[in-house]
């Protein structure tokens, strides 16, 4: 039976870190063991691992092409790596799959994190009896030893929530439609399977379902992402939008999203792409090219809110709020970061985490592509915004890590032209070309010429000298030389966005 994720992908480590993938050039049972504990025992929440046998590595990456392995040699290995997983303690069954790749034939060992954690394994197969608790310390899997071995041993009751059994929900209340939609989304073989299989077969294979036959029950997971209204299991399964519309915040809308966490995520993206985000662009006297940039940038802003649904608790029944004001955005989720993160070091460019809350959601959103998990978010946001010419981030939560709060502020030159519009509408009889000039000439003090350049003119024109009087009569432009109007190095600014404000008549 096929695996529920892109296997290329998943080989080339678009959808999976490096660090949850080993490669194996031959079978090597005790090696192999020995990491399946690892992955099992789930240390870091990361959701598990895969092993990967028939494809050796170097420096951590896939060697191509694969060696591969004999179509014999995968069932002898199949029936030896199940004998070797009834030597762990508490026994664990990892799902294993035969695959094509590249011309050879490679087994694929998905280990996902355990319900029973933690995990012992034998340190040898041979005749000792000698336990150990294995777990992955970035891309290699050693032994537990001290605080690491306390800390693993404190887990045994702090499964993550998302991979829970939900007791009061039952395998009829996901959605085959979602499943079969994700399937084809990510690129994966399983959908030509599912059609054709019993239905708990196919949700054990996607790892949102848990218990024996007789109660199999689905896992939260399986309703945040395959059910249509997770929020009547879960209260803060859903999106808030709060748009301000004084500064005060005594006038507001709110738009709330419900629905499957993909469809909430990808909802909200276009709404905000839609509505909120504005690109600008500029014209430069001399230059061929304009000046692009958005008031807020989208990949910032899809980072933030991805990284809020996957960090959050859904056991805290509080949604993930998206505000926005003037002058900023602000995305906050329930509660804060892990630990090491706090308060004091949370601005630190190069301070970082590789705990995360929700290991399952987290798969999911990277089979998605809306994430890739692999501690960037915080990176990819300041990138952005400093391409987009933006104020760096602000990150913040509280000395309890109740909350976690983003803010991204908007574009120095964006706001300028903002606040200009809004005084623009109160001007009655303004024409476009009167209205354009205002808001160029806020930006940056301009010369006759320099306006005709910016409007697209060839030259000075009658009317344009026209539009620009009318707008110093009425007190909408200045000189900045009033001193020397006719001076050659006379230019216009308007009087609007900090100097002063245009009033009706």
């Amino acid at each position: 039976m096929s695996l529920p994720v892109n296997v290329k992908e998943l080989i080339n480590g678009h959808t999976v870190e490096w660090e949850r993938i080993e490669f194996k050039n031959g079978w090597n049972p005790e090696s192999i063991l020995h990491s399946i504990c690892a992955f099992a025992n789930d240390f870091n929440n990361w959701g598990g691992g895969y092993i990967i046998v028939g494809i050796g590595e170097k420096e951590g990456l896939p060697v191509f092409p694969p060696s591969g392995l004999e179509i014999e040699q995968i069932d002898r290995i199949q029936k030896e790596l199940h004998g070797m997983c009834n030597k762990l303690y508490l026994a664990y069954f990892p799902v294993v799959e035969p695959v094509y790749f590249q011309k050879k034939h490679v087994l694929i060992i998905w280990v996902p994190g355990g319900q029973n954690r933690p995990y012992k394994s034998p340190i040898s197969l041979g005749k000792k009896n000698d336990y150990a608790y294995y777990i992955r310390r970035f891309s290699k899997t050693v032994k537990a030893k001290g605080d690491e071995e306390r800390e693993l041993l404190s887990m045994t009751a702090s499964l993550p929530f998302d991979d829970r059994i939900n007791h009061n929900a039952s395998i009829d209340d996901l959605n085959f439609t979602l499943i079969k939609s994700h399937l084809k989304e990510i690129g994966s073989d399983l959908l030509t399977e599912a059609d054709r299989i019993p239905f708990i077969d196919l949700c054990r294979r996607m790892n949102i379902v848990e218990g024996p036959d007789e109660y199999v029950k689905p896992k939260n997971v399986g309703l945040l992402f395959f059910n249509d209204e997770p929020h009547r299991y879960f209260k803060g399964a859903q999106i808030d939008i709060v748009e301000f519309k004084d500064e005060v915040g005594d006038s507001f809308t709110e738009r709330i999203f419900t629905g499957p966490l993909r469809q909430q995520i990808v909802s909200v993206l276009a709404y905000i792409k839609n509505n909120i985000l504005v690109e600008n662009i500029r014209k430069v006297p001399d230059r061929a090219e304009a000046i692009r940039f958005f008031n807020y940038p989208y990949q910032a802003f899809e980072e933030a809110l991805v990284n809020a649904v996957y960090h959050k608790s859904y056991e805290i029944n509080e949604p993930v709020e998206v505000r926005i004001y003037s002058d900023k955005m602000e995305i906050l989720s329930y509660p804060g970061p892990l630990p090491p993160l706090n308060k004091d070091n949370l601005m630190n460019e190069n301070i970082s985490s590789r705990r995360y809350r929700n290991r399952i959601i987290g798969d999911l959103l990277k089979e998605l592509h809306l994430t890739e998990g692999r501690n960037t978010g915080f990176r990819k946001i300041r990138k952005s915004l400093m391409m987009n010419g933006s104020p760096e981030p602000v990150f913040r939560t509280d000395d309890e890590r109740s909350y976690f709060l983003t803010v991204l502020r908007i574009h120095p030159e964006a706001q300028v032209e903002a606040q200009v519009e809004a005084q623009v509408e109160k001007v009655i009889g303004l024409t476009d070309t009167q209205a354009k000039i205002l808001s160029e000439c806020a930006i940056k003090p301009m010369s006759k010429r320099e306006i005709a350049e910016i409007l697209g003119h060839s030259n000075v024109s009658g009317n344009l000298k026209k539009a620009i009087t009318e707008l110093l009569s009425n007190g909408l432009l200045d000189y900045t030389i009033p001193e020397k109007p006719r001076s050659r190095l006379q230019r216009y600014q308007t009087t609007v966005s900090g100097r002063k404000l245009i009033k009706k008549d």
